[in-house]
């Protein structure tokens, strides 16, 4: 259908929800945004969906969620008999329409006699992870659009092992999701018909307090929690997010007694009315987390996004400011920690990072012989992992990361974890704080004996169909012409994980790469260097990562600028052309 066919439909629909009926009413004489609005479905992909809430085909809102429920509830059908009956348990988080999308996923699950859990109050989305396998669930589903803008939600599906769904899974439920024709006519039964049929079933904290049993296992080093109890000045903020209260009772119960809340981000808020982002990833959503710790002469300063899957991490540096450390140093120094008080590392013990995170984590784990294994971008391949190793034994889980501030430590949860995170974290800050030492302080001490270990990331946003046309030609260049030399550093292999080949350049040799199919292409440079091209799964960006070592950090600097000036102005100019 065209964009103007999809609007009649639902401008003549006579049952259309009232509320998006008169915001569709307003959009009647901009064409403009009608078009963006119906121009195509909302994306089902590999990660769910994400959009802007509004009228439209292309929107989040009652219709296509609906219409994610429906293909959801086939995809459950088709799993085998009394598969469908373990019901699916959904969480949500502080975004609008978060609890009425919830319900709406209730709905239509119940009109296939599939029983919904819901969360009766917001939560992170590593409970939801935690309460599948807890619950015995066959599937959850978070209602989230993690750090975007306040406009957007999103819709992440969880298979039974707690863990965003592998591209076999993924790919069936997006067949099943695309195959639902109309999703203005798709039947529902009503909350009161679900509650008296007990197809609604609300969860209280009894989920909470088993999680929060497990989360006590994160520490490592409980004597030297206790000897910093009242020393250790830790600033959280939740962003306005999902965290503050599990946070507060998991950082007590570990025995943090100096723990000062950044209070006016500390209410859930659909708007984030205190940060430009609600992202910890962006140093500007530490600015009152900072006022705060100067007041209080703060040690460590955490930060978690909305849903708590995300955790940033500052400190104080040689200079007396607090800096925040990238999701690359703080995942080595986590790797690290970890790694030196085990008591007993297992033989079979693995690290498990992304193809575009830090090679310092790899270095660190070689210290102590522990294997690392790379898999593609998006944590759902770590969560893979972990399962795949739990039903086979032949490998012991360490702990996995992600460039993007996403971490696990345990694996009772099956996606990144802040709440784990923020619990190691603040352990490591008391443990060095014990030794007078700061987290920047361990951070240079990895960098002098595993080298100095940089990395950056550069995105380019092109919207609309000419965007996806100059991305995939920009993808396609560097497959044709790949990247040889920048000043002193050769090219020495190229790994095109679309083809599934790594090639070595001076042989001409060529393996297989043991992963699924991705289009991301990635240079290994000479000295321990690389960069990496990959179009993002969820918004309309090209993302640009790049990696290097030095002997020193002036060495480090000066290849991260000569490599990204290098592969940006071949960008620039196919841009500008």
């Amino acid at each position: 259908m065209s964009w103007e066919e999809h609007f009649n439909r639902w401008n003549q629909f006579d049952q259309l929800d009232i509320k998006l009926q008169e915001q569709l009413t307003d959009l009647y004489n901009d064409e403009e945004k009608l078009k963006e609005a119906f121009h195509q479905y909302l994306t089902f992909g590999t990660g769910g969906m994400r959009g802007i809430i509004g009228p439209g085909t292309n929107r989040m809102n009652i219709y296509t969620v609906r219409k994610a429920a429906k293909g959801l509830a086939t995809y459950l059908e088709e799993q085998g008999s009394g598969f469908k009956y373990r019901g699916v348990v959904v969480a949500y988080d502080s975004r609008y329409m978060s609890l009425d999308f919830a319900l709406e996923t209730a709905k239509v699950l119940g009109k296939h006699d599939i029983p919904t859990y819901i969360f009766s109050s917001l939560r992170p989305t590593p409970v939801l992870s935690f309460a599948v396998r807890h619950l015995g669930t066959a599937a959850g589903v978070m209602i989230t659009a993690s750090h975007n803008p306040p406009e957007y939600n999103g819709y992440k599906v969880y298979n039974e092992a707690g863990g965003q769904l592998p591209p076999g899974q993924a790919d069936d439920l997006i067949e099943k999701v695309n195959a639902v024709e109309d999703e203005l006519s798709i039947p529902v039964l009503e909350q009161h018909e679900l509650e008296d049929e007990d197809l609604l079933r609300w969860i209280d904290d009894r989920v909470d307090e088993a999680y929060l049993d497990e989360l006590e296992n994160v520490a490592l080093n409980r004597d030297v929690v206790k000897e910093q109890a009242d020393n250790l000045n830790i600033v959280f903020t939740s962003l306005h997010g999902t965290a503050n209260e599990l946070m507060q009772t998991g950082l007590k119960e570990a025995g943090f007694n100096q723990v000062h809340v950044v209070e006016e981000q500390a209410e859930p808020d659909p708007e984030f009315s205190t940060v430009a982002s609600p992202n910890p990833e962006e140093h500007q959503a530490f600015e009152l987390a900072i006022r705060k710790g100067f007041d209080v002469g703060a040690d460590v300063l955490v930060a978690t996004d909305p849903d708590a899957d995300r955790l940033g991490v500052a400190a104080l540096n040689g200079e007396g400011e607090y800096q925040v450390l990238t999701g690359n140093q703080l995942g080595a120094l986590m790797l690290d920690y970890i790694l030196t008080h085990q008591s007993e590392i297992p033989d079979n013990a693995v690290m498990i990072k992304t193809i575009v995170t830090s090679e310092l984590g790899k270095a660190v784990a070689n210290d102590y012989g522990i294997e690392t294994m790379n898999v593609l971008t998006g944590f759902k391949f770590i969560g893979e992992k972990i399962e795949e190793f739990s039903q086979t034994g032949e490998r012991e889980f360490v702990f996995g990361y992600e460039e993007s501030y996403g971490y696990l430590v345990k694996d009772f949860s099956r996606d990144k974890d802040a709440l784990q995170s923020t619990v190691l974290a603040s352990e490591m800050a008391a443990y060095y704080k014990s030794q007078g030492k700061t987290l920047f302080d361990a951070l240079g001490e990895l960098y002098e004996r595993h080298g100095y270990y940089l990395e950056d990331l550069h995105s380019i946003k092109l919207e609309g169909l000419d965007g996806a046309e100059q991305i995939n030609s920009i993808m396609e260049d560097f497959r044709e012409n790949p990247v040889d030399s920048v000043e002193d550093l050769s090219v020495e292999a190229v790994e095109d994980y679309k083809a599934g080949t790594r090639t070595y350049v001076v042989s001409g040799e060529e393996e297989s790469i043991d992963l699924p199919a991705s289009n991301v292409v990635k240079f290994i440079l000479s000295e321990g260097c690389w960069c990496c091209l990959r179009p993002s799964g969820t918004e309309p960006k090209i993302k640009f990562y790049f990696g290097v070592k030095g002997k020193t950090r002036e060495e480090a600097e000066s290849r991260l600028q000569q490599l990204k000036g290098s592969v940006l102005k071949r960008i620039d100019t196919q841009i500008i052309s």
